[in-house]
Formats: structure tokens, C-alpha cells, sequence
């Protein structure tokens, strides 16, 4: 076991080596492919704008009865032309986003190279946080009582994949080899804002760690995907102090609930949650720490509403299909 694996990982992964468990995605290859078809049977062709597409059950393209437009279903969706099925696709994601496994335990698993399934997590990852929206609002669900807003400081790791390298000891690295401990600049360094309503969870990032900035990202999304927002509960930050909205405080020097009861309980428990999950990727740039926040954010929001595997297909797909209409 690498020095990099965690317990888990190892040992999944020397159960499936020994023959004792087998992945097999063939189960979800065919939910997913027949969802994708009832996606293309109810939009318009993306080269004529008709609505007139045909599906066949054990086919893998669908046509256009206008203009003869043959793709395969999984046309322009994060699952196509990659060398993982489109099973393989959505249980890589469901790993990377909903375990403590990281993509280094993860390709293992799926005895695929960690290119091919970095590429494949990363499409899907730009996807669902496109389409979350959208398959939000199909929602049947209620998105009520008020809205707690908290903040949590997080240095980033610099310039993972960028220029200049990280291992530099001119720059705070390590002097040893391997992966550089470097911790970051003023620049690199980002607070996650959540606001938490209901089961929705929207985590958001802002430049600087000392943090007085601006709320508005965070409250904004909270406020597009629950509708109507709700009252605005926070802690009693500077920067809560100085917002133009109304909403009601909670001063942790002196307690935790306020008297009136209000608290920040859900937005602090998220955090609980986020923070070893982050770890698991070992340093993220600021880019990164903050696309894995909001991803993490997006995934408890689903766990919370039991979201079923055609909604996170859905999450997937549907800005693609939303976009040819």
C-alpha cells in the first residue's frame, strides 16, 4: 500500500486484486442509457430544432426523423467518447464526490489509468454543477425556514498543475522529495462561505483568510435555488454586520444559540463534514479548493433530499440537453 492510500482505499482495492468483490456497472450502463434516451425523445434535434427523435431500446444511436441526424445517446453529455462506461463515469464521480477516496485510489479500483478517470471526474464534476440548478427547480419539495450563513478559513496549495512549481524552497516549500508542504500566500489564500437552508447547502469561496468581504455569492445562489430566501441567520462576522440585508445574529463570545434561538448549527456541522473530505486531495489551488467545496456542497444537498441515481444522471445531463431546446 502506497504511502498516499489511505486504510480503506488500500484495502478495497486488495479485495477486488483477490477476486472478493467485482465492480460491475452493467446494471447502471443500462439505467443511465435508457434516461439519456428519455432526455432525447422529449427535446429538440441540436442540428434542426425539430422535436422529432426516435430512441430504439438496444441501439446505441437515436435520429432525428427531420434531418437524419444519427448521434449516439450519449451525445454531447459528459459521458461521451470516454474510455470508461458511462456506468464507470457516474460511479468514479459518486466515489471522488460522496467518499474519502481520492482519484489516486479511485483509477485502482476501476483498473483504469488515473488520466482516464481524472478526465472523466472532471467533466462530470463542470456538469453537475451546470446542471444542479436546473434539476433543482424540478424539484418536489418545500425549501423552507431560515437561512444560516457561516465562514471557514482554508490555505490554499498553491500552483498545483501551474506555473511556478510548487517544490521551490525560495517559495516556502519543503526541502524534502516528493510533494511540496508549501502553505500559500496572501493571494492563494480563499475562506469557504456556506449558507445552509433546509436541505439545500451552497458553499462559496472569497479571496483572503482574514475575511471581510463580500457576502453576496454565497446568499445570492441560496437565494436563486430555494426561493423565496427566508430570514438570514449569521454569526456576528464584521462582514455579516455590514450587509445590506436584513437578518438576525448570534454572537459566539457570548453563546451559541441566541436567546430568540437563532444559530448557525448547520452551516458549522457542513464544515465539520467538508473539511476531511478536503483533505483527502492533499492541497487544492484556490481554483480547485473552491470547484471541491461547491461540488461537496451540491452532493449533500442531494444525500439530504434522498435524491435517487436518475436525479444525479439528471444533474449530469441536463444542462446539455436543456441547451439544444
Amino acid at each position: 500500500m502506497s504511502s498516499t492510500e489511505s486504510a480503506f482505499g488500500g484495502m478495497f482495492r486488495q479485495l477486488i486484486e483477490l477476486g472478493v468483490i467485482e465492480i460491475n456497472t452493467e446494471p447502471l450502463d443500462a439505467r443511465i442509457e435508457r434516461r439519456l434516451k428519455q432526455f432525447w425523445e422529449n427535446t429538440s434535434c441540436p442540428r434542426c430544432g425539430h422535436q422529432s427523435i426516435m430512441t430504439w431500446e438496444k441501439h446505441d444511436r437515436v435520429r432525428c426523423r427531420n434531418c437524419e441526424f444519427k448521434p449516439v445517446y450519449t451525445h454531447g453529455t459528459p459521458f461521451h467518447e470516454k474510455h470508461l462506461s458511462c456506468g464507470e463515469v457516474l460511479l468514479a464521480f459518486t466515489l471522488y464526490a460522496d467518499t474519502l477516496l481520492s482519484i489516486n485510489q479511485i483509477a485502482p479500483l476501476l483498473g483504469r489509468a488515473y488520466k482516464t478517470v481524472h478526465t472523466a471526474i472532471r467533466e462530470a464534476e463542470a456538469a453537475v454543477q451546470r446542471g444542479f440548478p436546473l434539476t433543482w427547480e424540478l424539484f418536489n419539495q418545500t425549501i423552507d425556514g431560515p437561512t444560516q450563513v457561516d465562514e471557514s478559513g482554508k490555505v490554499c496549495s498553491g500552483y498545483k498543475g501551474q506555473e511556478p512549481p510548487r517544490n521551490s524552497r525560495s517559495r516556502g516549500g519543503s526541502s524534502r522529495t516528493g510533494r511540496s508542504r508549501w502553505r500559500g500566500r496572501h493571494g492563494d489564500q480563499l475562506t469557504l462561505v456556506a449558507a445552509c437552508r433546509d436541505s439545500l447547502r451552497v458553499i462559496r469561496g472569497q479571496r483572503g483568510i482574514d475575511y471581510e468581504g463580500d457576502l453576496e455569492p454565497v446568499i445570492q445562489e441560496a437565494e436563486d435555488l430555494s426561493q423565496p430566501l427566508g430570514e438570514v441567520w449569521t454569526d456576528g462576522l464584521q462582514a455579516y454586520r455590514e450587509m445590506d440585508r436584513d437578518h438576525r445574529t448570534v454572537v459566539h463570545k457570548e453563546r451559541y444559540v441566541s436567546p430568540d434561538g437563532v444559530h448557525i448549527n448547520q452551516a458549522e456541522c457542513l464544515f465539520s463534514l467538508v473539511q476531511p473530505w478536503l483533505r483527502k486531495f492533499r492541497g487544492l489551488s484556490k481554483q480547485g479548493l473552491e470547484q471541491a467545496a461547491h461540488t461537496f456542497g451540491i452532493i449533500r444537498s442531494l444525500n439530504l433530499t434522498g435524491a435517487s441515481v436518475d436525479i444525479t444522471i439528471d444533474c449530469l445531463v441536463m444542462e446539455a440537453f436543456r441547451s439544444s431546446t
